[in-house]
């Protein structure tokens, strides 16, 4: 007990030493908590500033995909590429629907047709349709001929030939004065005459309700002879002579024809960038192949 005892039992030397010692000790301890707390607040700092920049990167990330992403112009639907079909997000088996039904000389006039023929989901037909550029000619032709379908010939003799008709018959329709007079001559004389009576919506500034007043008094009766334009063998300024292909079409087809050595059918233009699909129907009747 007296040994266990001595252990306990220190000069005062031995005392000052172990004092200090335990002031170091305490000391050690004091700076690590400090250290350790300004470890967990810059740590918490940095983690915070980490935060806002990754906010930023991800902001300027989405931009990027809008800026990036291809811009989508009015287009007819009836003329879809399979380059274009894969853009506007078609599948290949969509696509392949769509020229089928287009290779049957078939069109799809409205967006419900198109969902019908290529079946695209309801989600991707809400994105493209406000894109849809339907040839609103197209549908008005089919009106028409129906109509006309449902007149008695009798009614068909009474017609004035709109390839005779002079400035001054033209300007006995409401809506039609000196200047579309003139304008509607002019027009016909650089087609060669009218092949078609919906060559009357071309005229520039001619509106709808004005053709369609025309079309009660005046039809196409006669076709002009007209020599058409082989589009394998004209030169660019032969073509700029039609009235629907302007220089840039022109050489844009040239260059076409070069690429592929002939052209095979007419369709093949609608390859052509900026080619009018809406007007194709009626180019043809000027070209032969």
């Amino acid at each position: 007990m007296k040994n266990f005892k001595s252990h306990f039992k220190f000069n005062k030397q031995e005392r000052s030493g172990i004092f200090f010692l335990l002031v170091i000790i305490f000391g050690l301890q004091l700076i690590y908590m400090l250290f350790k707390n300004e470890m967990v607040y810059t740590s918490e700092a940095s983690f915070g500033l980490d935060t806002e920049v990754q906010k930023l990167l991800d902001s300027i990330r989405e931009q990027s995909k809008v800026e990036e992403s291809p811009k989508i112009y009015p287009f007819n639907p009836n003329f879809i590429t399979d380059y274009k079909g894969y853009t506007l997000g078609l599948s290949n088996e969509e696509i392949d629907r769509l020229h089928v039904f287009r290779s049957e000389n078939r069109w799809v006039n409205s967006t419900k047709e198109f969902q019908q023929v290529t079946l695209i989901s309801d989600s991707l037909l809400k994105i493209l349709a406000p894109y849809f550029n339907f040839p609103e000619w197209k549908n008005r032709t089919k009106i028409k001929e129906k109509e006309r379908k449902q007149k008695s010939v009798l009614t068909e003799v009474r017609y004035k030939d709109l390839n005779q008709a002079n400035p001054e018959e033209l300007k006995l329709i409401y809506g039609i004065g000196d200047k579309l007079s003139a304008r509607i001559v002019k027009f016909r004389n650089r087609l060669g005459g009218f092949m078609v009576n919906e060559q009357l919506y071309d005229v520039y500034g001619l509106q709808e309700e004005v053709v369609l007043r025309i079309l009660e008094e005046f039809r196409v009766k006669e076709q002009p002879i007209i020599k058409r334009i082989n589009i394998n063998t004209a030169t660019r300024e032969e073509m700029e002579q039609l009235i629907y292909i302007n220089q840039n079409l022109a050489i844009q087809i040239v260059n076409y024809r070069d690429s592929v050595g002939i052209i095979q059918s007419f369709n093949e233009l609608l390859k052509i960038e900026d080619f009018p699909a809406d007007k194709i129907d009626r180019i043809e009747l000027y070209l032969s192949l």
